[in-house]
């Protein structure tokens, strides 16, 4: 029955995919289509009340377009954090924002991360949710999906890069959206609140007072999964019964945080012209998804050796930190799609997972491939291809090409800057913590589970991922200030590196295909690309993963 209810689901994700990705190529060709007829009426409007045009940039004039776009979002939402306390929408009388904490969340949220120092509920009013938390829910993934096309565009040779700004209202306007209208009323008729009202008191059968907090908690919802951001209204998060009532809804929240990821590997395939190399993308993902949802799957049914030591009967697997009406699968399988599409929304508490079952969002953070965000992992995985290519063209003695355009020594600077990036903000980070009382103080679970807390933290941070092995102690002056910086550092260190990549990909003439040009569209490529992601990752991330999960398996055993 599991096996079925997780195959029904991946099914049904994949057969949304495909005409999802086409309509992703769509919507942001450099050329008129029938969706202007649709939605081109009212984007001109936008357009023109912004001072908007839609001439074409330059990768920097590109690059300097997002950046003060989002420097100008950063101080908002501070402002507005800040002091929440005297401004409306706060029925409940909630306080300003610390300053520490209010710089971390303004950028876990700027960055598509929503890593939450915070409780949802206690820690922000409506204005604050709605204003800040739901406001950069839409602009955030929107930008993640502007640089994706940017990037996909310098790759196969359109004519330009496009433009930021147009880029960024149709993300909006064409997908975001609508997406989040749908599902939002979908949540509504499965009860999920939406409301302006405040905390409702009410006294339970024993006559004990409690008081219930709700708001705008569909709108979020929708938002937060379609656009991959993660956090939640509630500190308990789509575990809360406000945000996540029943399996339906939950299932809504796998594919909705699932659907965009799983689309972009189509659409490359259409814009450049090379489906069959879209589809090597998506398998290649698609296999590595599997085997790490397989190992949480299996982890979990399997139960925690430390708890049947203990005397506890684990028939149906370890629940422990598991909602019962959701089971071992459907806390598998979301484990497994929130960590590889980066979304960060959890549904069961993963520090209370076994070992090996805690590896999995910790490795697919790590690798930052599997699917990815909205826009974010499709690139990376583009860019293990071009690595990939590159390493094929040295060991037969050929200039690597990828697309019709060769790979030279600019471009793999900047990729190997970019691989280089991601594990430099994680380990360093962390040593750092547990070389010091600032950080280990926090740790919740002495021991190996110990490191993993803190590993985990710093990962989650840089792939803009957002979930936690809550439990470690992070809402200190430390902790605010150094995921907040690693989340900048992971988000915009790459973007950089991958627009100038685009750009210099996209100056270069392309060359006529030859019997020596290395394939791309097919399995052996495939198996070259997923054995480039997985040693490359294995090699950077093993020796850490040793000391935290693999340890602690071997350590209760």
């Amino acid at each position: 029955m599991d096996f079925i209810q997780i195959g029904l689901v991946l099914l049904i994700v994949l057969l949304l995919a495909i005409p999802m990705g086409k309509y992703i190529a769509s919507v942001f060709s450099l050329e008129k289509t029938k969706l202007d007829r649709v939605f081109g009426g009212f984007e001109k409007g936008i357009y023109k009340i912004s001072g908007i045009t839609a001439e074409a940039m330059t990768w920097k004039t590109y690059l300097k377009a997002l950046l003060l776009s989002n420097i100008v979002m950063f101080v908002i939402a501070y402002l507005i954090l800040r002091f929440q306390g005297v401004l409306p929408g706060n029925p409940s009388g909630i306080a300003g924002m610390d300053p520490l904490l209010a710089f971390n969340t303004a950028a876990s949220f700027l960055t598509n991360t929503n890593l939450q120092h915070y409780s949802g509920e206690t820690g922000l009013s409506y204005f604050s949710q709605m204003t800040v938390i739901i406001f950069l829910m839409f602009t955030t993934p929107a930008t993640g999906l502007a640089i994706c096309m940017a990037f996909f565009r310098g790759v196969t040779g359109q004519k330009s890069l496009g433009n930021f700004y147009v880029d960024l209202v149709r993300a909006h306007t064409r997908i975001l959206i609508p997406l989040s209208i749908l599902v939002g009323l979908i949540m509504v008729g499965q009860g999920v609140p939406q409301t302006m009202s405040g905390t409702v008191s009410a006294k339970t059968i024993e006559g004990a007072a409690q008081h219930i907090a709700r708001g705008p908690v569909a709108a979020l919802e929708s938002i937060k999964h379609i656009g991959t951001n993660g956090g939640g209204h509630f500190g308990a998060n789509s575990a809360h019964p406000f945000e996540n009532p029943t399996p339906f809804t939950n299932v809504l929240e796998i594919i909705s945080m699932f659907l965009i990821p799983a689309s972009l590997p189509i659409a490359f395939g259409i814009m450049a012209r090379n489906r069959k190399l879209g589809w090597i993308l998506f398998g290649a993902m698609g296999i590595m998804f599997l085997i790490f949802l397989s190992t949480a799957y299996f982890s979990e049914s399997a139960g925690n050796p430390a708890l049947a030591k203990a005397g506890l009967s684990q028939a149906g697997g370890s629940m422990e930190g598991k909602e019962v009406r959701f089971g071992i699968a459907q806390s598998a399988l979301f484990t497994a799609v929130t960590t590889a599409a980066t979304t960060g929304t959890v549904n069961n508490m993963h520090d209370t997972l076994t070992p090996l079952g805690g590896l999995v969002p910790l490795a697919e953070m790590m690798l930052n491939c599997v699917f990815g965000g909205d826009g974010v992992g499709t690139i990376n995985i583009l860019m293990y291809a071009i690595l990939a290519v590159f390493l094929a063209g040295l060991m037969v003695g050929r200039t690597p090409e990828f697309l019709g355009r060769k790979i030279e020594g600019k471009e793999m600077k900047l990729i190997a800057l970019t691989i280089l990036i991601h594990p430099l903000i994680i380990l360093v980070p962390s040593a750092i913590a547990l070389a010091t009382n600032m950080g280990s103080s926090a740790i919740s679970n002495p021991g190996f589970h110990g490191i993993s807390q803190i590993v985990y933290e710093f990962t989650s941070s840089a792939a803009n991922n957002g979930s936690g092995f809550e439990g470690l102690g992070d809402n200190t002056p430390f902790w605010n200030i150094s995921t907040g910086i690693v989340m900048l550092l992971g988000r915009y260190l790459s973007m950089i590196a991958m627009l100038a990549a685009a750009g210099s990909l996209l100056a270069k003439k392309p060359v006529p295909e030859t019997l020596g040009t290395f394939r791309t569209d097919n399995s052996t490529f495939m198996v070259i690309l997923i054995f480039a992601v997985l040693v490359v990752g294995a090699l950077t991330f093993f020796p850490v993963a040793a000391l935290g999960p693999v340890a602690e398996y071997l350590s209760i055993r």
